[in-house]
């Protein structure tokens, strides 16, 4: 959540920042320091008539010690009032912090200042590309038919236990994908993060501490008996590990790693692009968070970034990383790099990772401060990355590595999973 104060201070920037969001931020602003200023106002009326009150109160006592009872008793009429006015200027004021803080949230995070101007995924631009495409056998097929050629996935079973967009993985396919997660977590391990093992349901509290509430409410699972949240990714419960936490400066940063299943509603129509793997309501994902000073949280979003580029080296991907347009970021995020990697079978990029920079926006929700060198309490900055989503990156796997005698694992898998050709 954007500090009023930033708001209060620099409204200017912060409408021009928002402008590479959309343009429409700026009436928002405007409505939320109205309101402030009224919500001001109503504040310095209940404390001048409180002052007042307090005043009278103060001279009843005095009459009264003196024997003057009759004036007391005239200043007691003034006095009731002066508290009905009071509860009046106090129910006011609660309506419009509440209107407020309702119109605050809408409001999205500042972009940094290298984020491009644009509002769809076109407007993307590609700032690094790694690998060759491979060229692959005539009659090369999509993941979707490999799976069942090699009787990997079973759609249909999960849809019968679960619903559409809950696979069951089988034999070498389940395999593979603990090699994967097993292969991400020991990279992530081997670069200082620490593993956490989160639980798979948050309140509505830590929903709000990361932007997911209510931003994205209707995208989430909700068990309405408890008022839990399926989690959408572990950046969730790992976050709001630090809620309402002030931390040493010497401890920062704070380097996690957890996998979890993530669980997502959106999951989108049949089509081909939304095929398969290419989306899914339940899937499997290794994520990284970083608890950051704020000098130094740029210069560890480019080291995450390159950690990312690492694993897809190893995997052996041709991989390209897109430097995200305002309109097409994440609520929260300040600054994104998506990483996707072609799949040469269905000819297309597939998004396999976002890298974040959330700077203090998800800090002033979560009120997850450090003390700085002055003493003084200071939000972090917070960020992410998918290191990495599995579902699209074994669907690449598959397709870029068929050969006529059976699917290549990559090398750097084969330790993990025991075998280095499915057939």
């Amino acid at each position: 959540m954007l500090a009023l104060q930033y708001l209060r201070e620099q409204s200017d920037e912060a409408k021009v920042r928002l402008s590479k969001r959309n343009p429409k931020y700026a009436e928002i602003i405007d409505k939320v320091l109205a309101i402030d200023e009224e919500n001001r106002k109503a504040k310095s009326e209940m404390e001048s008539n409180q002052s007042e009150a307090n005043a009278i109160a103060k001279k009843i006592g005095e009459l009264m010690k003196s024997g003057n009872k009759a004036e007391a008793e005239e200043l007691k009429m003034q006095t009731a009032k002066l508290k009905e006015n009071g509860k009046s200027f106090e129910e006011r004021s609660k309506q419009l912090e509440q209107e407020l803080f309702d119109v605050l949230v809408t409001l999205p995070n500042t972009p940094h200042e290298s984020v491009p101007v644009g509002q769809t995924a076109e407007e993307n631009i590609t700032v690094f590309q790694h690998g060759e495409i491979p060229v692959l056998p005539e009659g090369a097929l999509p993941h979707w038919d490999l799976i069942k050629k090699y009787d990997l996935i079973d759609f249909e079973l999960g849809s019968k236990i679960t619903g559409a967009g809950f696979p069951v993985y089988k034999g070498k396919g389940a395999r593979i994908q603990r090699a994967m997660i097993n292969f991400f977590l020991d990279q992530a391990i081997a670069a200082g993060f620490t593993e956490i093992q989160p639980p798979l349901l948050v309140n509505a509290d830590s929903g709000f501490g990361t932007g997911q509430l209510p931003d994205k409410e209707g995208q989430m699972y909700h068990a309405t008996v408890d008022d839990l949240y399926l989690i959408p990714t572990a950046e969730v419960p790992i976050t709001n590990i630090y809620r309402d936490v002030i931390l040493k400066e010497e401890d920062l940063p704070i380097k996690n790693v957890g996998y979890t299943p993530c669980f997502r509603r959106e999951a989108g129509a049949w089509g081909a692009h939304v095929r398969g793997l290419n989306r899914l309501h339940q899937f499997d994902k290794v994520e990284i968070v970083q608890i950051a000073h704020p000098d130094q949280s740029y210069a560890l979003l480019d080291e995450m970034v390159i950690h990312v580029k690492s694993l897809l080296e190893k995997l052996e991907l041709p991989y390209r990383i897109l430097h995200l347009c305002g309109g097409d970021m994440g609520f929260t995020s300040a600054l994104t790099y998506d990483f996707e990697t072609y799949s040469t079978a269905q000819a297309r990029w597939l998004e396999v990772s976002s890298t974040s920079n959330f700077e203090s926006f998800q800090a002033n929700r979560l009120k997850c401060r450090f003390k700085n060198k002055d003493g003084k309490n200071q939000l972090v900055h917070t960020l992410n990355g998918s290191a990495l989503a599995l579902p699209r990156i074994l669907a690449t796997i598959l397709e870029n590595n068929q050969t006529p005698e059976g699917i290549r694992v990559p090398r750097v898998l084969v330790p993990y999973c025991g075998f280095d050709l499915i057939n």
